[in-house]
């Protein structure tokens, strides 16, 4: 069974930083792409940041583009999301994301592989 395991988030002040990792454990699998998400209660799952391993392309949700930047390691299928600049809004649980299949990349339907969440609070 894949499992994506998260690691990396906490309590920061408004203005801070944080790194997310995300690496697999349990058998290997292969990827074209992976992504974060985050989940704030009562709010639906929605994209934050997304890497295709074809062409190295990223995409960011329109909230994050300019704080946030996704890199990774498509040998390894590990994500990193390094967070700056962070607001109270930002708070949620943040998920990593594989796939191997197509689809909108910004849709948590077009993703096979998930792992259970790390928590992010922002204080103001």
């Amino acid at each position: 069974q894949v499992q994506l395991v998260e690691s990396g988030g906490g309590l920061v002040q408004a203005g801070g930083s944080l790194r997310l990792s995300c690496a697999p454990s349990g058998r290997t699998f292969s990827s074209n792409a992976m992504a974060w998400f985050r989940q704030a209660p009562g709010k639906e799952r929605e994209f934050v940041a997304g890497i295709s391993w074809i062409g190295g392309y990223t995409y960011y949700a329109y909230s994050v583009k300019g704080r946030f930047t996704i890199s990774g390691d498509n040998a390894k299928n590990t994500v990193y999301l390094q967070m700056n600049s962070l607001k109270p809004e930002d708070t949620a649980v943040y998920h990593c994301a594989a796939r191997d299949g197509l689809g909108y990349m910004k849709s948590p339907s077009a993703f096979e592989y998930w792992g259970q969440g790390t928590q992010v609070t922002v204080s103001s």
